[in-house]
């Protein structure tokens, strides 16, 4: 069989249906659409779930609970995806988004006891099940409870004046100093010298 010889089913394609067309179809005069009403005018439309006015389906059902726009997203660690750092390493928030086990952007961390570990580690999250903090212990590690996440912040600013871009007192012009406007002060207030 080749591609010129393929058909399609018969029946699975119809001609479309042609309205207005005169009475002999049946379909002439109104096409289908009956006598005056809003369905009858051009150009209408009725979004899905109105009821003609009467108060519609979604608004009889009753609601409960409510959405909860300060929830807090935690992100589960299992104790055997830990397995993948090192002996003795040091696990923390920075350490498991390098892995891949958190996205840069989470807030809060939860370790979960699913699986085993067989590494001595420590552990830093903002949560521990109480399985998980045992078996990270049984295998001689820690696990340490932080507050929060801390992202590698800017470099501390230096303790020389000159490159942290604000110069020293001393520095400053002899103009410009605090002793400078001191003393124009204390000599406005001398009485000018009389003349003999």
């Amino acid at each position: 069989m080749g591609l010129d010889k393929l058909r399609a089913r018969s029946g699975s394609r119809q001609k479309r249906k042609r309205v207005g067309r005169g009475p002999g179809s049946g379909n002439g005069k109104t096409a289908g659409r009956g006598h005056k009403g809003q369905l009858s005018r051009s150009g209408v439309s009725i979004f899905p779930g109105f009821e003609g006015g009467q108060m519609p389906l979604q608004r009889r059902m009753p609601k409960r609970g409510f959405t909860n726009h300060c929830r807090r997203k935690v992100i589960i660690v299992n104790c055997r995806d830990l397995n993948i750092f090192e002996e003795n390493a040091v696990v923390d928030p920075e350490a498991m988004c390098r892995a891949g086990l958190v996205g840069r952007k989470t807030e809060w961390i939860k370790i979960l006891s699913n699986g085993d570990l067989g590494k001595k580690l420590t552990v830093c999250a903002q949560s521990f099940s109480q399985k998980a903090k045992e078996k990270i212990e049984a295998a001689g590690g820690t696990a340490e409870v932080i507050s929060q996440i801390k992202r590698s912040s800017k470099p501390a600013p230096s303790a020389d004046p000159v490159a942290s871009g604000h110069p020293a007192q001393d520095s400053m012009p002899q103009s410009q100093s605090p002793d400078t406007f001191a003393k124009r002060e204390d000599a406005g207030d001398e009485e000018p010298a009389k003349e003999g």
